[in-house]
């Protein structure tokens, strides 16, 4: 019977020694959590600070990836808005300190001598509708900029969704039970079928026209605001390395278009990436940006708010 309490006791204490190298190591069993929305999708659930695998996030209060804000911008003070999807957002694997939008602080105090904040209100997958619809619902914050960061992708966006917070492993609402948890979790459940996903995914019609019609709304609120809109366009990895296909080129030329109509100011990045010397290391996947690529966007971003300020 010792021997039975005693094993016990050492198969219990080799759990809870690694469950507490899981979480102060790796920071498993704390994730970002998210939460439905009927109009938006779907957001990061607000007021989260967490550090996984090293990287810190940081979610206020209105759900950005920002550290707590005040509503009214402070006097003397530049408020820039950027508005975006994981690009923007950067997601668990970036730093809070590496994010586009805490990038662009540090050069924009430089570059401009003054006090700069920049918001970051985006989450992964997101879409020029749910964009528009976080500004519905939140407001501009009296921001002098809105900045929205696209990626040849969010042309072809859907409208939002909110089924897959809590059945997407990816959109969790909810804590591991522990670390050791989680990672059986990911080993052991494999996701199910969302029941009505598909259709969602499949949205017909024309959705390059409908996502452009939401880039008007937003310019609308921007204009009303009396802030200024702005739109940056990221490209896929293929389209640097090779060229956007023909109906990437259609889609990309529509939104050219409608920046020089809407006298929106637009910067493309795909030009600027191809010149660099290696572009590879711009991207962490086809589509996600790199540190260096971050950087990159950061700096010509920050660029073109000084010509525009």
């Amino acid at each position: 019977m010792k021997i039975l309490f005693l094993s016990l006791g050492v198969i219990l204490g080799v759990l809870l020694l690694l469950e507490g190298c899981l979480r102060l190591i790796f920071g498993l069993g704390q994730r970002p959590l998210y939460i439905a929305d009927p109009e938006i999708g779907y957001l990061l659930a607000p007021n989260q600070n967490i550090r996984r695998f090293g990287k810190s996030t940081i979610i206020n209060q209105y759900s950005m990836r920002t550290g707590e804000i005040k509503p009214h911008r402070e006097e003397n003070r530049l408020r820039l808005f950027l508005l975006g999807d994981s690009i923007a957002n950067g997601a668990w694997w970036t730093d809070q300190t590496e994010t586009i939008s805490a990038l662009m602080t540090e050069d924009l105090q430089t570059i401009l001598s003054e006090k700069v904040e920049v918001l970051n209100a985006s989450a992964n997958s997101w879409g020029p509708r749910n964009q528009l619809a976080y500004l519905q619902r939140f407001g501009t914050f009296e921001a002098q900029k809105i900045i929205l960061l696209m990626n040849t992708d969010d042309l072809f966006a859907t409208a939002p969704i909110s089924l897959v917070v809590g059945k997407d492993n990816n959109y969790p609402d909810h804590q591991p039970s522990s670390a050791i948890g989680e990672i059986l979790e990911r080993l052991f459940i494999r996701p199910q079928p969302i029941p009505g996903m598909s259709e969602l995914l499949t949205e017909k019609g024309d959705r390059v026209g409908i996502n452009l019609q939401a880039l008007a709304r937003i310019n609308a609120i921007a204009t009303q605001e009396n802030s200024q809109f702005m739109i940056a366009l990221t490209p896929l990895k293929r389209e640097v390395e090779r060229e956007p296909k023909d109906y990437e080129k259609r889609a990309r030329e529509r939104l050219e278009e409608w920046t020089k109509t809407h006298e929106v100011v637009y910067l493309d990045f795909l030009p600027i990436f191809k010149k660099q010397e290696h572009t590879l290391n711009l991207y962490r996947d086809h589509i996600h940006l790199s540190p260096l690529g971050n950087q990159l966007v950061s700096q010509h971003i920050s660029q073109l708010v000084k010509i525009n300020n």
